[in-house]
């Protein structure tokens, strides 16, 4: 039975096959191939993948990802779309759509933007709520070093506070929008803001979402 994470996983992978190694990505200084090994060393060296949100760890991150952007683009794709190893918590299915929806969908829309000709991809309701509940979740996570009150909200009204405080920006757009935009993209997603002039011009150039 398919999921959204293994779909968001499948449609990553194409993504990258179609790009090609050198293609550019929204991820600051990487280009598709690293971005895919990214993606391998997050699902098959825990040993090393700690380094994405700790500090002390980054350097190891840094080295083993160098090691599987060497290797050839190609395996890189497959084991992308092969998953995570036989008996990795990722291959329960709970545990996948918990940790890999929102990564797939992100990573392959860094990939999708960033190209010259891209296109807006149409999302199901089914998925868009998905995108929400988890972007509920976490709404205060990620907008914990916002500079300004923050509040995200879909089309049918319904909000997430990021950020407590004033002024209050308000960012209005699709749950795909909005979860591009609340892991710092904002740049890249096709939300509207309102709020006092200058507390909207910080937020749309801030870092906000996960350090790194």
């Amino acid at each position: 039975m398919s999921t959204h994470a293994k779909r968001e996983r499948l449609i990553l992978a194409d993504l990258l096959e179609s790009v090609g190694p050198d293609a550019p990505t929204l991820c600051d200084g990487w280009r598709a191939r690293d971005l895919a090994a990214h993606t391998v060393v997050r699902e098959r060296r825990p040993d090393a993948a700690g380094g994405i949100l700790i500090g002390p760890l980054k350097g190891r991150l840094e080295r083993v990802q160098a090691e599987y952007a060497a290797k050839p683009y190609e395996e890189l794709i497959q084991l992308i779309r092969t998953g995570p190893p036989r008996l990795s918590p990722l291959g329960i299915k709970l545990l996948d759509e918990a940790a890999n929806t929102v990564e797939f969908y992100v990573h392959a829309e860094d990939v999708r933007r960033a190209q010259p000709d891209w296109t807006p991809r149409p999302l199901d309701r089914v998925f868009e709520d998905a995108l929400w509940a988890r972007l509920e979740r976490s709404a205060r996570v990620l907008g914990r070093r916002s500079p300004a009150g923050l509040v995200l909200r879909r089309p049918d009204g319904r909000t997430a506070v990021a950020r407590r405080g004033a002024p209050v920006v308000t960012v209005s757009g699709g749950p795909g929008e909005l979860t591009m935009f609340a892991l710092g993209r904002q740049g890249a997603a096709q939300v509207d803001l309102e709020g006092e002039p200058e507390a909207v011009e910080k937020v749309r150039t801030s870092r906000i979402g996960l350090p790194g």
